[in-house]
């Protein structure tokens, strides 16, 4: 079981409670603003934690023990069905790549995710590859200019005109959403393929979308 709450075989009474208030005490409950339902099963776990608090001093038997493998049980529940919206929230909203209204070349972020690399920061090393790969697509009119783009929706255009490294885009746009907005950590080896990746995006000759057309040269 997952959470830090380590259950016993028969918990008593006080055993049972303290289960119950370490796990509403967690911060992501604490943090996370409550569901009608989960407010509704928050008051039905208080209450058992009134119960608890009413039987605690009397001596084990079969109702009292009952009462506590109830409560493990309600806290077993409420776990399975909150903690997917609180893993959810978890991440933080997806925003723009670039986080300044500065515009700096596709070099520029080359260099600069080359020095973070060095430093051993993969995380800014990778963000700085996408930036370069996006910047390189727009220098290139292969994209147009976006002021405001997401990684998802660059991988999305991206993908749309080199359809045979759209996979390719689409982990580097999901490795930059994990690394600069989530708690994924990236490593060398994952900068070298994303390098990689803005290399060959940057020899390979774009296709037109459909519905658009084709450019008369490589570009």
């Amino acid at each position: 079981m997952t959470g830090g709450i380590s259950f016993l075989l028969t918990p008593d009474a006080d055993e049972a409670r303290r289960l119950l208030e370490e796990e509403l005490a967690r911060p992501p409950y604490v943090e996370a603003q409550p569901t009608i339902f989960e407010r509704i099963l928050a008051e039905v776990l208080r209450a058992i934690g009134g119960l608890l608090d009413g039987v605690g001093g009397l001596a084990p038997g079969p109702g009292t023990l009952v009462l506590a493998l109830g409560a493990v049980l309600i806290i077993i529940v409420a776990v399975v069905l909150i903690r997917p919206r609180l893993n959810a929230r978890g991440r933080k909203q997806e925003s723009a790549v670039f986080d300044d209204d500065a515009t700096h070349s596709a070099d520029h972020h080359r260099a600069r995710a080359a020095a973070r690399a060095a430093d051993r920061d993969w995380n800014g090393a990778v963000a700085e590859v996408l930036r370069a790969v996006i910047r390189s697509a727009e220098e290139r009119l292969v994209v147009a200019d976006q002021p405001g783009r997401t990684a998802t929706e660059a991988a999305a255009q991206l993908g749309a005109v080199f359809p045979p490294l759209s996979a390719d885009v689409a982990w580097l746009a999901e490795v930059f959403n994990e690394t600069h907005y989530g708690s994924g950590t990236a490593s060398g080896d994952v900068y070298r393929r994303a390098a990689g990746i803005d290399a060959h995006l940057s020899s390979e000759r774009p296709s037109a979308p459909a519905g658009t057309t084709a450019p008369a040269a490589p570009q």
